[in-house]
């Protein structure tokens, strides 16, 4: 049977909105680079030997918050006669949202079985996150493939405690500016089960279920801020099944110049599940590149989400994460619907640097009827430099700074932003 390479694809995590996302940070790291180094280990002796960092580098597809930064991962060889590789990566970080901080990864890759050399290496890992601020988490992974590529099994566990600002629900609040600070601890674990279709599609089924508890952070000065949300103070359960819907034609998910992406999540969470609150999150990706010469790529990206039901404030559509977009903390602004739009330049220069220009409008709203409306845009756009840790794979480490309404970012990263 021929081989056949399947992009090995990073998830959004959605479950509850700013506590997933904050809380499972140290997961996203670590999917990054073992997702990168699962495209490494498949490759084996193949790398080109004027690469200064291995190919176990990857694409930050599931992205850091705005202001965090990663560094390059030494290189680790897989030893003659060894099943699998190991990756150690003491990663620091520097967040606007989290503090400053390290976040260390432990992962292990190899195949589920020898026989198959059809399907991407699987991988088991662990992660940690600490910052100055108090935040602390800890979570596993696990994502295994079976059976020729025909079948993907991947489950998420985090736990911690995060430290970060309410800035209340929609874009009056977010422009105010005025903040309560919280403190979420909690736990959070997510298995997913995607079977392989025609045409380059993956369907498959997954299940949430997670705990919090908020309370008002100590020992800080409170200033006049958001009303507190209802469930401060009070122990919340959340649980969902969902479905993922997958489509992934590009030739090199690191640097993409032309293929694309589309992804479509649902997620269900319901009191018949023992989930305190009842609601629905739906997020849609679309993403599309282009070359224009040898050195120059256009790429597209689309992403809209929505809620439905009744979601505690963490269950909202969150502006600022996942690059959607650059230049806004994420969590300043959050609502039931969401949708974000840019388009960004990528011009390839001699020594291995190149540049990026990008811009970009959206909107955060209480229902889809309030969407496009003009008062409600917020833009941002920018510019970045990138510069090539890998040429056989063309894995860029990025560096961007962005504008948006009224506030700024300055993020860094491995792989592009979309």
């Amino acid at each position: 049977m021929g081989s056949r390479r399947t992009p090995v694809t990073i998830p959004r995590l959605n479950l509850s909105g700013l506590w997933v996302v904050r809380a499972t940070l140290a997961a996203c790291l670590l999917f990054a680079i073992l997702a990168a180094a699962q495209e490494q280990h498949q490759r084996a002796g193949t790398g080109g030997a004027d690469d200064p960092v291995p190919d176990s580098q990857g694409s930050l597809s599931a992205q850091l918050p705005a202001g965090s930064e990663t560094k390059a991962i030494p290189e680790q060889k897989k030893p003659p006669g060894r099943r699998g590789s190991f990756i150690v990566a003491p990663l620091p970080i520097s967040s606007p949202a989290l503090g400053t901080g390290i976040v260390p990864v432990l992962g292990y890759i190899f195949p589920l079985q020898k026989s198959d050399n059809v399907s991407p290496p699987s991988v088991v890992g662990v992660a940690g996150l600490v910052t100055n601020n108090g935040s602390r988490a800890f979570g596993t992974y696990a994502d295994l493939f079976i059976k020729q590529d025909t079948y993907r099994i991947t489950a998420l566990y985090v736990q911690g405690n995060l430290n970060y600002d309410l800035f209340g629900i929609g874009v009056v609040a977010g422009d105010a500016g005025r903040k309560l600070p919280l403190e979420q601890s909690g736990h959070a674990l997510r298995v997913e089960a995607l079977r392989r279709l025609g045409w380059d599609f993956s369907l498959g089924v997954r299940f949430w279920t997670g705990s919090s508890e908020i309370v008002l952070r100590s020992g800080t000065n409170v200033p006049p801020g958001p009303e507190p949300p209802p469930d401060i103070g009070l122990h919340t359960t959340l649980r969902a099944l969902g479905l993922r819907l997958n489509r992934d034609t590009r030739p090199n998910r690191f640097y993409p110049t032309t293929g694309t992406l589309l992804e479509f999540t649902s997620d269900s969470f319901s009191e018949g599940l023992g989930s305190k609150y009842s609601f629905q999150a739906y997020r849609f990706t679309f993403n599309k590149y282009g070359s224009l010469s040898k050195n120059q790529v256009l790429a597209y990206n689309l992403f809209v989400c929505g809620t439905g039901g009744d979601p505690p404030f963490y269950g909202n559509c969150i502006y600022g994460t996942n690059n959607e977009l650059r230049g806004y903390t994420a969590g300043r602004y959050l609502d039931r619907y969401m949708i974000a739009t840019q388009l960004e330049y990528r011009l390839a220069l001699p020594k291995r640097f190149g540049v990026v220009g990008f811009g970009g409008v959206g909107e955060v709203a209480p229902g889809g009827s309030q969407l496009f409306r003009v008062n409600n845009f917020l833009p941002a756009g920018g510019g970045g430099v990138r510069f090539q840790l890998s040429k056989k794979y063309h894995v860029n480490l990025r560096a961007d700074i962005a504008g948006g309404k009224n506030t700024w970012t300055w993020t860094m990263g491995v792989g592009e932003a979309f």
